[in-house]
């Protein structure tokens, strides 16, 4: 395993027939809506779905997104979704990712998504301190 950012959530996936590509392969812009789940799942493990982030009038858009491929995943593997938060700005955060095999032997890619803070207008604000206090918890 590799270093990693506290706190940090894991989500196991099953790759189905339609994220797969003709070469059998998970096609790669799959990585980036497996990114999308696993980072529900780190709002929704820690006591909060992402609706009701934005309920709050939160809403956290993509403003970059990286992904490293390094051994494919195929149809029907069970991958592991590891999410963190490796960076923290007055109006951003960055969410870190790696994604393994069923078990955890073989790191198949990694990834960020970088996000920025902004209200239902797409106005920046600041970081809301219960929103740190939540993901930091």
């Amino acid at each position: 395993m590799t270093d990693f950012p506290a706190p940090e959530t894991w989500l196991a996936h099953r790759v189905s027939y339609g994220e797969t590509d003709t070469m059998g392969v998970v096609y790669y812009a799959e990585y980036l809506h497996f990114f999308e789940r696993a980072r529900s799942e780190f709002i929704r493990a820690r006591g909060m779905s992402y609706a009701q982030v934005e309920e709050k009038d939160i809403m956290l858009p993509v403003r970059e997104a990286a992904c490293r491929y390094r051994r494919p995943a195929r149809f029907d593997d069970l991958v592991r979704i590891r999410t963190g938060i490796s960076q923290w700005g007055r109006a951003s955060l960055t969410f870190v990712y790696e994604i393994w095999n069923e078990d955890k032997t073989v790191l198949l890619c990694t990834g960020s998504t970088q996000h920025a803070c902004v209200n239902r207008t797409g106005r920046p604000v600041s970081v809301p301190e219960w929103l740190h206090a939540l993901f930091t918890a």
